[in-house]
């Protein structure tokens, strides 16, 4: 079976045309197909992911709501934007202090809930991001593509599908944003990567049944990523002033 067969098996409990259009969402958004580019066929795609034709014709629907591609009857589906429309509407419209904000608040209520309502099958879906996170961490990964599906699967642990959409709208920001982007830039160049410990704490209370212990989890770890921003702007601050200092010096001899 291929990564990407298995892939779908395990991301439950999404439906198949769902995890499909994540992650050709996701191959449209890293470059594999630019704009403009035809996507394979659906029987190509279908064979790809070892599903039914059906299940990649809703996921290729799904794609055409979010605005990433046009599906012309007769000729193909054609990709007509990198990032989905949720996504385009925050260009510019929001900061990461807001967007944090935002997400204490949706987050930490909605790990309250997953407390109470999450299924057995979901608290799995919750530990095996924590586990890919791990390995992220452990090899260096860029990005944190486990972060956020931990942060979804919690999500879709409340069995309310706005929460969900919700919580991946917030998510979307991260890119959709160009003052998030450039923040998430100077946060990836201080060397601050997603804490692990601070996410096992949220898992633990919400496995316990606990949704007050969960909120605060959650909200602790969302408060401490401010913490996280202010130490990065104050890393580029430093940084910016350590160069003028050198230029300084150079300039009167004093640094060669």
């Amino acid at each position: 079976m291929s990564n990407e067969n298995q892939l779908v098996r395990h991301m439950r409990p999404k439906r198949l045309y769902e995890q499909i259009a994540e992650q050709l969402a996701g191959a449209i958004a890293q470059g594999e197909y630019a704009i403009g580019a035809r996507l394979p066929a659906e029987r190509e795609l279908a064979e790809r992911f070892g599903v039914g034709r059906p299940t990649v014709r809703e996921a290729l629907l799904m794609l055409e709501l979010d605005g990433l591609v046009d599906i012309r009857t007769g000729s193909g589906v054609y990709v007509v934007e990198t990032r989905p429309k949720r996504a385009r509407a925050l260009e510019g419209d929001i900061n990461m202090l807001a967007l944090i904000e935002a997400r204490c608040l949706f987050e930490g209520e909605a790990a309250a809930l997953a407390a109470k309502l999450a299924t057995p099958t979901q608290l799995t879906s919750i530990r095996a991001a924590l586990t890919a996170m791990e390995e992220e961490e452990r090899l260096g990964v860029p990005g944190e593509q486990a972060d956020r599906e931990f942060h979804v699967q919690i999500a879709r642990a409340t069995q309310n599908p706005a929460i969900v959409y919700v919580v991946e709208s917030l998510w979307d920001a991260r890119s959709g944003s160009t003052q998030v982007a450039r923040t998430l830039e100077k946060v990836r160049a201080a060397g601050i990567r997603p804490r692990i410990n601070e996410h096992s704490a949220v898992l633990e209370a919400i496995e316990g049944r606990d949704p007050d212990a969960a909120r605060e989890a959650m909200r602790s770890h969302l408060m401490r990523v401010i913490d996280d921003l202010i130490k990065a702007e104050q890393a580029e601050e430093l940084a910016a002033m350590q160069a003028r200092i050198d230029e300084q010096r150079r300039r009167y001899g004093v640094l060669r």
